[in-house]
């Protein structure tokens, strides 16, 4: 099986686990807006693309969620960090944001937007001190 493979298999199969457990995203960042939190942002490890993230969108499309997939450039963490505070401006309330592998430090940095009002790693790496 191919990196690729492995980690799209491990996403999906964290992904389901959280679904079928109960566990309600809407629930988790009612907490933090009276409205709820509808927007989820993916972001990608560096060994991936937006796309790996393709069947959890369609999972949680289902559940009721806007859901949206940065595609880093991975060129530079700055740069990684830009374009998904570029995704972060164009969702319509706050975002709860997904990151994976890399993404984990990615989504630590774009996660000081006021828009965010949560971030969840799967797998991922978070910054000491964060």
């Amino acid at each position: 099986m191919k990196l690729w493979q492995m980690c799209r298999a491990v996403l999906i199969a964290t992904m389901m686990l959280t679904l079928s457990s109960g566990f309600d995203v809407r629930g988790f960042a009612q907490a933090n807006s009276p409205q709820g939190v509808k927007n989820i942002v993916l972001v990608h490890g560096a060994w991936a693309d937006g796309s790996c993230w393709s069947k959890v969108i369609a999972l949680l499309q289902a559940k009721g969620f806007h859901v949206v997939a940065v595609q880093n450039p991975l060129t530079s963490l700055a740069d990684d960090v830009a374009a998904t505070k570029r995704i972060i401006a164009l969702q319509d309330g706050p975002v709860i944001l997904v990151g994976h592998s890399y993404a984990g430090v990615v989504i630590t940095e774009a996660g000081n937007d006021p828009k965010v009002a949560g971030l969840v790693y799967v797998a991922a790496f978070a910054p000491p001190g964060r």
